[in-house]
């Protein structure tokens, strides 16, 4: 069975379960814009949730790709389309909280004010693989590999000045090792050069990384989280290896313009949170994505962001950061 057949079958079976939530006087396409490649994480997540909407909402829902910078593309597209509740964003923390905190600030917009903030929908640690090559097992293995490998070690991210990044700098800061970044356009060409051995360690979502790892192909040494994720609990966290470098989660939520009409977001928040209650979604994010489902409603995704910006922005500065 093809996958958008699977797609189709999803949406008729979330028809069946679900009455439409209220009905939207224009039957134009609702728009997702996704600012990352088809295939990648952010993706792949988007489209778990997307695929199940037309039949809540009663109306055709779309993901439109618009990878390039970070996020921002697609962040722009949305704040250029009609606030009319047909365009909305689904992106991973790092668009709005790095692209805002990371100077030369290249966005003419605040996360906090001029988009409302539609719903969380999933959680996840951001973990570290290395190289077969490189032969360590655990965190300090790959500190000390660095210190006497001095020149041979990067470390992969799926662009510049991102969380990803700026976790490989904390990383590098604390220990006091020389860890370039080395930045992709996007997850997968990076996993391919990890398994490859071109590059010898990156910093990515666990769905990047955790088949490789299962089969031998990488070795995952550690996540970035205070505790070990119920998803992973083998892998073990760089604090509880004695090296206290911790972003909290990674998260992703839905965005639409600012002024929206508030019935439009409120009926989409309800749809999106009654898809991550299905069980199939569930076990779909967990197991193949290796993502907690986790729905916020609109005020919480906004204390999120505000609490994020407050903790990222000291550690950026501190860094000495800029892009490009």
């Amino acid at each position: 069975m093809t996958f958008s057949r699977r797609s189709a079958l999803a949406g008729v079976a979330a028809a069946i379960a679900f009455p439409t939530l209220g009905r939207a006087e224009s039957r134009s396409p609702i728009r997702v814009l996704v600012g990352f490649p088809p295939g990648g994480a952010t993706d792949a997540i988007a489209r778990v949730v997307v695929d199940r909407l037309p039949g809540l909402l009663g109306q055709p829902v779309i993901v439109e790709n618009r990878p390039g910078a970070g996020g921002r593309l697609a962040a722009d597209a949305v704040l250029a389309a009609p606030a009319d509740g047909l365009t909305y964003m689904i992106a991973p923390n790092a668009t709005p909280t790095f692209l805002m905190l990371v100077p030369p600030q290249a966005v003419r917009w605040n996360i906090l004010k001029d988009f409302e903030p539609v719903a969380g929908i999933a959680s996840y640690p951001l973990g570290m693989g290395v190289a077969l090559r490189v032969g360590a097992k655990t965190a300090p293995e790959f500190i000390d590999w660095v210190r006497r490998h001095p020149g041979q070690a990067t470390v992969g991210s799926p662009g510049a000045g991102g969380q990803n990044a700026f976790l490989a700098v904390q990383l590098a800061t604390t220990t006091g090792i020389d860890l370039p970044v080395t930045p992709y356009k996007g997850s997968p060409p990076m996993i391919t050069d990890l398994v490859g051995g071109h590059i010898a360690s990156a910093i990515s979502l666990m769905d990047g990384l955790m088949a490789h790892h299962r089969a031998g192909r990488v070795r995952v040494i550690g996540i970035f989280t205070p505790e070990r994720s119920p998803l992973m609990p083998d892998i073990p966290t760089f604090a509880e290896q004695g090296i206290p470098v911790s972003s909290g989660e990674g998260w992703t939520a839905m965005w639409a313009r600012a002024g929206t009409p508030a019935a439009e977001v409120q009926r989409v928040q309800d749809a999106v949170r009654r898809v991550l209650a299905l069980p199939e979604v569930r076990e779909r994010m967990e197991k193949a994505l290796w993502v907690s489902p986790k729905f916020r409603d609109g005020a919480e995704t906004t204390r999120t962001q505000a609490a994020e910006l407050a903790h990222w922005e000291p550690i950026i500065k501190a860094s000495g950061f800029k892009a490009e």
